[in-house]
């Protein structure tokens, strides 16, 4: 009897106890096919739809539209709902970092990965650009002489660049570093996204940035990343 690959391949799951069998890859490659229903969407409109499916599952939320559009695009790029309820906004961190923008202030980051995703023809359009220090040989000097790390080094030298924002996604030390300059009164930036992601000082560092009384954004718990930084500083230039 002749059977179709398809036919073939299910005859070959039943036959093994319902394991696959590798002798046919091609039929089962075919099998898994026919059991995927793809979407047809124009690439100009994959990341719209992406934000409708999200606002769709979410259902109402507790944010504002403007902090909505920082989680909906944290979600967007870790495909992770349960940021969704563990985000934190000062009441003026929105108003801030838009401000930040708009001023043409800096934004400091803590690692090329986050420098290298966020949109600089954006933020060029309000005169402001991406900073990290964090690979520099100056920077590894200073970590070296002081005995701390380079992302720590790198948030000191980088006190007197203009900077209107701090984005942490990846070194709990450099949170840290920079909360504690802002506490000496030797840096002012107008929003820290502290978003560190891991299992030591991260989610300490974070609850300590949730007690500040100035402008944060940031997630509570082990979770977070630069993805989620990078996403809620290009959250905020479309917004602007």
């Amino acid at each position: 009897m002749d059977l179709t690959a398809d036919e073939q391949n299910k005859d070959n799951i039943k036959r093994s106890g319902g394991r696959a069998l590798c002798a046919n890859p091609a039929a089962q490659a075919t099998s898994v096919k026919s059991m995927v229903t793809l979407q047809s969407i124009a690439p100009q409109e994959i990341e719209a739809e992406s934000f409708r499916i999200i606002e769709r599952e979410l259902g109402p939320t507790r944010f504002s539209p403007e902090e909505f559009a920082v989680v909906r695009r944290a979600i967007h790029a870790t495909g992770d709902f349960s940021f969704a309820g563990n985000f934190r906004f000062h009441p003026e961190a929105i108003a801030s970092g838009l401000a930040a923008i708009r001023a043409g202030g800096n934004i400091l980051v803590d690692v090329g990965m986050a420098a290298s995703g966020i949109s600089r023809a954006l933020l060029a359009q309000f005169g402001g650009r991406v900073i990290c220090r964090v690979g520099e040989p100056e920077t590894a000097a200073l970590a070296k002489a002081n005995g701390t790390t380079r992302s720590d080094a790198a948030m000191v030298r980088s006190i007197g660049d203009a900077i209107g924002i701090v984005a942490v996604g990846n070194a709990p030390t450099a949170l840290l570093r920079a909360m504690e300059l802002i506490g000496q009164g030797r840096f002012a930036p107008h929003l820290i996204i502290g978003v560190p992601v891991g299992f030591v000082n991260a989610a300490e560092s974070k609850e300590l940035l949730a007690t500040k009384p100035y402008p944060f954004i940031t997630t509570l718990g082990r979770k977070g990343g630069t993805p989620v930084a990078v996403a809620a500083i290009n959250a905020l230039l479309r917004l602007a």
